[in-house]
């Protein structure tokens, strides 16, 4: 088995393990001393990340690149596409987003992110020993073959290595891999030098003789059966997780409605980890129980969402849910919606036009071409919050600005390109805010103060920078104690 510099990973399915694999196995090669890099040639999600050179790419790919003790580069996913509808997505090549297209349109404009695909793929070759690339979804949808970018026409292309790895808890597990294989073209199948079965619960040795049967049947090794981790986190890639570890007696309820274009839901990661916080995604179509604070998350399509709320008699229900004295949270998307108007002239996010929003905050946003990209750091100056840091990223298209003569005050302050920005805003009975600030309860200090404000009366905190890494070095030691060791030692080569 030879594995000269780069290793791809697919899978039978979607959330068949490719992430995740992709992340351990970068983990494992750090901890070993050896430069390695994430690569993601296409992802399609709504859950992004701001770069270090001012990009946009899949969170996956970020929690990869701090897996390999790297700070997210726009070059570990080239492709990014962000769903606005069921047929239409925005393309972001390199980071910047380039055009809103059809999926006909994108299937056509493939051999062009091909080019983009390969570019960031030649750089990362020269700045790194090894690459693990992660595919998309499954190699065997015949549908999507041609001009594939994502899966084997990448590893055609940069000719190298794959392996196979396959959800065994869903069931079908060797269907899955036999027919994913038996779908290849001769060539592809040759490349693939084994499978990895993930999820594995029970005796081992009940599972061998289907093991045996697998690899006679494909003359393929099976490079490893991982088990099933419980009370394991890491950040989702695009499906919403609602894994708790809640403990105490005294829980603060938090809720989020799930929207159909609902993105970085992963700000919610800290309260789901929470031992004090009983959060509840809630369809839009179900209403919403009784709640201490809700929460309107991203979205990537503002103006449908909103109007999915209000159908469904949302207005009545966050009106109810102040009068009886709870608090609400719009983030990016949810900000905007919280204002009195919405305008989209140019159709950034659908067809083009305006709307009201709740009219919780006198607010007024024009959504306009250009995007904002950037981590920023600073403090809340809210008096509720005051002094408190907080870090986090901007992801949004347009710009918010007071409306009407109420006057409103600024929840946040912070520094970025050596301009003082100030974010967001506070109802004048403090029970309503709203800020672009993606990742607001990730420092620990700025999560506990959201809490207060929200009623928790004694908090705990929880730090979700070292939450990851010790779920990062537990997945590394799972995949040392669990993968062929002969393939270990061909990957860090």
């Amino acid at each position: 088995m030879q594995i000269k510099k780069t290793l791809m990973v697919q899978g039978t399915t979607s959330d068949a393990g490719k992430s995740v694999l992709v992340a351990g196995l970068c983990r494992l090669l750090h901890r070993r001393g050896i430069s390695v890099a994430p690569f993601k040639p296409q992802n399609m999600a709504l859950n992004s990340a701001v770069t270090i050179d001012g990009g946009e790419i899949g969170r996956s790919q970020a929690l990869q690149a701090i897996a390999c003790g790297l700070a997210p580069h726009t070059d570990f996913n080239p492709v990014l596409l962000k769903p606005s509808s069921d047929t239409a997505a925005q393309v972001i090549i390199h980071g910047k987003a380039i055009d809103a297209m059809q999926a006909k349109q994108f299937h056509d404009y493939k051999k062009v992110a091909m080019d983009a695909v390969l570019q960031s793929h030649q750089r990362l070759e020269q700045t790194y020993l090894k690459i693990i690339v992660e595919g998309a979804g499954s190699p065997a949808e015949i549908n999507l073959r041609e001009n594939d970018i994502a899966n084997m026409g990448f590893a055609e292309a940069a000719d190298c290595p794959v392996i196979i790895v396959a959800d065994i808890d869903r069931g079908g597990v060797f269907a899955h891999l036999v027919g994913t294989l038996d779908l290849l073209s001769g060539n592809e199948q040759k490349r693939v030098i084994g499978f990895v079965i993930n999820r594995f619960r029970g005796d081992i040795a009940l599972l061998q003789s289907g093991l045996d049967w697998l690899e006679k049947r494909t003359s393929k090794p099976v490079l490893g059966v991982l088990p099933y981790l419980t009370d394991f986190y890491l950040d989702a890639e695009d499906a919403i997780c609602t894994q708790q570890f809640t403990e105490e007696a005294e829980l603060l309820t938090v809720v989020v409605p799930v929207l159909p274009r609902i993105s970085n839901h992963t700000d919610f990661d800290v309260l789901r980890l929470h031992p004090q916080v009983n959060l509840e995604f809630v369809s839009v179509g179900q209403g919403c129980p009784a709640a201490d604070l809700i929460v309107l998350p991203g979205s990537k399509n503002v103006r449908a969402d909103l109007q999915h709320l209000i159908d469904n008699g949302w207005k009545a229900i966050l009106d109810k849910h102040l009068r009886y004295g709870g608090k609400l949270l719009g983030i990016c998307g949810g900000y905007q919606m919280l204002g009195n108007v919405i305008h989209d002239p140019d159709g950034i996010e659908d067809v083009a036009g305006s709307m009201d929003g709740f009219g919780f905050l006198q607010l007024e946003t024009t959504l306009a071409p250009a995007k904002q990209l950037r981590n920023v750091g600073g403090c809340f100056i809210h008096e509720a919050l005051s002094g408190v840091s907080v870090s986090g990223y901007e992801i949004h298209c347009g710009t918010t600005v007071m409306s009407g003569t109420e006057q409103y005050e600024y929840l946040l302050r912070y520094q970025s390109d050596g301009l003082t920005i100030e974010d967001g805003a506070v109802s004048r009975d403090g029970n309503v805010i709203g800020t672009y600030l993606h990742g607001l309860f990730d420092k620990p200090a700025a999560a506990s103060a959201i809490l207060r404000w929200a009623g928790l009366i004694t908090e705990q905190q929880v730090d979700l920078h070292a939450v990851r890494e010790q779920q990062l070095d537990r997945l590394a030691d799972t995949l040392e104690e669990h993968l062929d060791r002969r393939f270990l030692e061909a990957l860090a080569g």
